[in-house]
């Protein structure tokens, strides 16, 4: 069962959908229904508590009164933040809390809400330390995973470009790594030091997105009690990472490639300008020189961002990287939850062939999944998942094997199967699980000797893959 998580049930957590969507996900679910409540729970929640979860649409006195509360409480905790979407009848809510705070957006999207969840458990938006207190080593989130080919470019990339203030541009399907490249750019650049400020472009909506790029002035709009800083501001000097740019709205392209062009902007509300020290880093999963051409996305600003692009392949297409993916996923369970999990060559081999829609960010999920079924264990394909295991070689033999094939080593007759008979055991029963593996020796020989030691023309007789057939020959001690 995955960990607990407190709701604040006020406003815009009272959606029938949110407990229900949250025990779906395996949470189990505390309510509290009052300040009161929440410091009793607080006070005495477990230490595993993952989250609280936080209405948006209160006061902005009452939220900074929910910041203290939870920061003197549980000060270790990420809470997550539920907030409507504005409409003519619900006007934009100023959002008071810290910027660091997940966002969910109403009406309530399970994937935006699992992906929050997995920014509070990763311990992405979290000061980098391991569960126990003890500092996360640093590799655990600059280093790219793999030997492959892609990956060598890509730190050949960072490197040239982390260095330089261009601004870079990387593209590639959800959950292979975006940010972890944002990152090591950040890290190989001379504002290491300063800080590195990520936004969702896609998570904040429209009406809120200026205020939270550029910060706003004390009765900017309604609910502007006090003046506020941007997320510009707040990387002043370092970098400034633009996720989902795909999904920023027009009117926004507009203010953003001006800031771009002339290094300035107005707080809403204001007319005092101020210099943009960032470096900007831009992602999106997005076609956008297709958006460019549909008109949804400015040339301009695309040509802006484009200085020096970043593709990040799929996993799909860098399979190879996938045991030390495991690996490395596996020492940082180890660090995090102190359990892992191994995976045998099938299991491994199995998860070769699978197609991995959600790349990394999903293999990151199964091998946590694993690890709380099978602690410290060894996982075989029958283990897996069934959409895991959909790939895997679970060969059987031929219909009709002869006498002569099941011949054992020392010339005495296995059980056999002649013609489409069921082979029959005889009276002093057998070893099943030998008796299959000299059967599958003795069939893999006879395909090595008729192709001429040829694996793949042997793997091609046996209804193989090449790579399934190769792992057998390893595991019997086979050779061509």
């Amino acid at each position: 069962m995955a960990e607990p998580v407190l709701v604040y049930e006020s406003g815009v957590t009272r959606d029938g959908g949110l407990r229900a969507v949250l025990e779906f996900l395996g949470h189990p679910v505390s309510v509290a229904n009052t300040v009161e409540e929440l410091q009793e729970v607080l006070a005495s929640a477990p230490r595993d508590l993952l989250t609280v979860i936080v209405p948006g649409d209160q006061a902005e006195d009452r939220q900074q009164e929910l910041v203290e509360l939870i920061r003197n409480r549980a000060p270790g905790l990420l809470p997550i933040v539920l907030f409507r979407t504005p409409s003519e009848e619900q006007p934009p809510v100023v959002l008071s809390f810290p910027r660091e705070w997940p966002l969910v957006q109403l009406p309530l999207n399970q994937g935006q809400l699992s992906q929050a969840l997995e920014q509070v458990r990763g311990g992405a938006r979290r000061p980098a330390t391991a569960g126990d207190g003890r500092s996360r080593p640093s590799h655990l989130f600059r280093s790219l995973i793999g030997g492959s080919e892609a990956i060598q470019r890509i730190r050949s990339e960072i490197q040239q470009a982390g260095p330089t203030d261009a601004n870079v541009l990387i593209l590639g399907e959800s959950g292979t790594g975006k940010e972890v490249v944002a990152r090591n750019i950040h890290y190989y650049s001379k504002r290491r030091d300063k800080p590195f400020v990520p936004v969702n472009c896609g998570a904040i909506p429209r009406d809120l997105l200026e205020s939270e790029l550029f910060g706003h002035e004390k009765g900017a709009f309604t609910g502007a009690l006090t003046a506020r800083e941007g997320r510009f501001a707040l990387a002043s000097g370092g970098t400034l990472f633009l996720d989902e740019i795909g999904e920023m709205p027009m009117e926004m392209q507009v203010k953003l490639l001006r800031v771009l062009e002339e290094r300035t902007y107005e707080r809403v509300g204001g007319n005092r300008t101020y210099h943009a020290d960032v470096r900007i880093v831009a992602a999106t999963n997005r076609n956008l020189e297709e958006m460019v051409r549909e008109g949804k996305f400015r040339e301009d600003l695309f040509y802006r961002l484009e200085v020096f692009p970043i593709y990040l392949p799929p996993l799909r297409e860098r399979i190879e990287d996938l045991p030390l993916l495991i690996a490395q996923l596996n020492e940082r369970l180890e660090h995090e939850k102190q359990c892992s999990v191994q995976l045998s060559p099938e299991a491994v081999s199995a998860l070769s062939r699978y197609s991995w829609p959600g790349n990394v960010r999903e293999l990151a999920n199964l091998m946590e999944r694993l690890a709380i079924q099978y602690p410290h264990g060894l996982v075989q394909v029958q283990d897996l998942p069934e959409k895991y295991r959909m790939g895997a070689a679970f060969e059987t033999p031929p219909p009709q094997v002869t006498e002569e094939l099941l011949a054992e080593p020392d010339g005495s007759m296995a059980p056999a199967v002649t013609g489409t008979a069921v082979p029959q055991i005889p009276p002093g029963g057998l070893d099943l699980k030998s008796y299959i593996s000299e059967m599958e020796k003795t069939l893999i020989r006879q395909a090595l000797e008729e192709s001429g030691g040829v694996v793949a023309h042997a793997a091609k007789l046996l209804g193989l893959r090449r790579t399934t057939l190769a792992e057998k020959m390893r595991k019997y001690g086979l050779s061509r």
